[in-house]
């Protein structure tokens, strides 16, 4: 008879998953320029538009710039698309966070295209945003995003883009 092996304590295991998207995140200074981090549960992102005074685009309404607005969508999309297609390499230890530094790592998505639609005005406040991957096959991905602030059915702004996979990198082969 075969023993199953233990499972890995669920500290550990979340340990990996928060270091995981740390890394992804905190990989790209545009990121943190903007103050958006992510708030995990379990395989499910919601990336959060921390508000700073500098994301104002309109001094007299206020509200958030428009750019912004698409910056946060796009990225929302981008970390979210990541996320989905390295969550099981991330799971089973396969894939640690020192190898997002890696030359070999093949890297994010390409955005295609991204279409934003901007229902109302973004407060000054905090805005969060989810990611629904609709379609991820392993060239192309289809993705849509909402962005809310205080209610989750009163969206200001939503996207939809389609995004080129990453592909793995050809290292040199020695023959």
């Amino acid at each position: 008879m075969m023993q199953r092996s233990r499972p890995e304590p669920v500290q550990v295991v979340k340990q990996r998953r928060d270091a995981a998207l740390k890394a992804l995140v905190e990989g790209v200074p545009y990121i943190r320029f903007l103050g958006i981090t992510f708030d995990r549960r379990g395989d499910e992102l919601t990336g959060v538009l921390n508000f700073d005074e500098k994301l104002i685009g309109n001094p007299f309404l206020p509200a958030i710039h428009g750019g912004v607005t698409a910056a946060f969508l796009e990225v929302t999309a981008i970390i979210t698309l990541s996320w989905q297609h390295m969550f099981s390499g991330i799971e089973s230890g396969e894939i640690d966070p020192e190898d997002f530094l890696k030359p070999e790592f093949p890297g994010f998505p390409k955005t295609i295209d991204f279409t934003v639609d901007y229902l109302r005005s973004g407060l000054p406040r905090d805005a969060y945003a989810r990611a629904t991957v609709s379609r991820a096959g392993r060239r192309y991905a289809s993705v849509r995003v909402e962005a809310w602030q205080d209610n989750h059915e009163r969206l200001f702004a939503q996207g939809s883009g389609h995004f080129l996979m990453p592909q793995p990198r050809k290292t040199e082969r020695s023959e």
